[in-house]
C-alpha cells in the first residue's frame, strides 16, 4: 500500500504518506485562509520528500469533516480529481475520528470528547469510549450545551475551557494520524466514509429568500 492522505477541515492543511506499516513523510501548516493556495504545493512536497511517484499511490485518503464549508471542499475536491485522474480509491474519513486516534496514540486514556472550532460560538464535536470507538455524535452545539465530564481534545475544546476544563491537543487534525487511522480500518475490514462532505449546517453564504423585480413586469 501507497496511501496518500490529505486533510482541510480545519484551519490545518496537513498531508502525509504511508506506506501500510509507517507514515514516510507529512507535512503540517495552519493557515486557515489559505487552503486552495496551500493543498497542492503541499501535496506535492510529501510525495517527494517519501520519494513516491503519484503512479505508484494505491488509494487516496481525506478528512470529510466536519468543518467550514470553503476550506471543507477544497479537501474533497482534490480528492475526487486525483482518484478519477489515477484510477484510484478514495477513502472518506470523519476529521473528528482522526483527531481521536492521534489523541490515543500520543498517550490519551478513558472516555473523552474531541471538539473543533465551528465559529459561531460553536463547535463541532463527537465523543469516545476508552477504546477510541465513536459513542455519540458527529454533531455541532454551542460548548455550553455540551459540557462534558470526560476528557476533551481539540481546537475547539482549548477554545472555550470554561465548557472544557482542562482541555489539551492535538489542536488540529493531523495527516499522518488519519493515514494510520485508514489503514488501521482497512486492516480490520471496517469500511470508511465515502467522499462526501459532513457540513452538519448550512454555509454561512445564502441564497436570498426573494429578488427585487428590476425592468417593468
Amino acid at each position: 500500500m501507497l496511501l496518500l492522505a490529505f486533510d482541510t477541515a480545519t484551519p490545518a492543511v496537513t498531508a502525509a504518506v504511508h506506506d501500510g506499516t509507517a507514515v514516510l513523510a507529512e507535512l503540517y501548516e495552519v493557515d486557515a485562509r489559505r487552503h486552495g493556495e496551500l493543498l497542492l504545493p503541499t501535496v506535492d512536497e510529501v510525495l517527494r520528500r517519501a520519494g513516491v511517484d503519484k503512479r505508484d499511490l494505491t488509494d487516496i485518503a481525506v478528512g470529510v469533516g466536519p468543518g467550514p464549508y470553503t476550506g471543507l471542499r477544497v479537501g474533497l475536491v482534490t480528492a475526487a480529481a486525483l482518484g478519477h485522474a489515477l484510477g484510484l480509491p478514495v477513502h472518506g474519513v470523519c476529521t473528528l475520528d482522526a483527531i481521536a486516534h492521534q489523541a490515543r496514540a500520543e498517550g490519551l486514556t478513558g472516555p473523552f470528547t474531541v471538539a473543533t472550532d465551528a465559529r459561531r460560538k460553536e463547535v463541532y464535536w463527537a465523543s469516545y469510549d476508552a477504546e477510541g470507538r465513536r459513542t455519540a455524535g458527529p454533531d455541532v452545539h454551542r460548548p455550553a450545551e455540551l459540557s462534558p465530564e470526560v476528557q476533551a481534545v481539540g481546537a475547539g475544546a482549548l477554545l472555550y475551557p470554561d465548557s472544557f476544563p482542562g482541555a489539551t491537543g492535538p489542536e488540529h487534525v493531523s495527516a499522518g494520524a488519519l493515514a494510520d487511522f485508514v489503514v488501521t480500518e482497512l486492516a480490520a475490514g471496517r469500511e470508511l466514509l465515502p467522499n462526501r462532505p459532513l457540513y452538519l449546517r448550512r454555509p454561512d453564504a445564502q441564497v436570498p429568500a426573494g429578488y427585487k423585480a428590476v425592468l417593468p413586469a
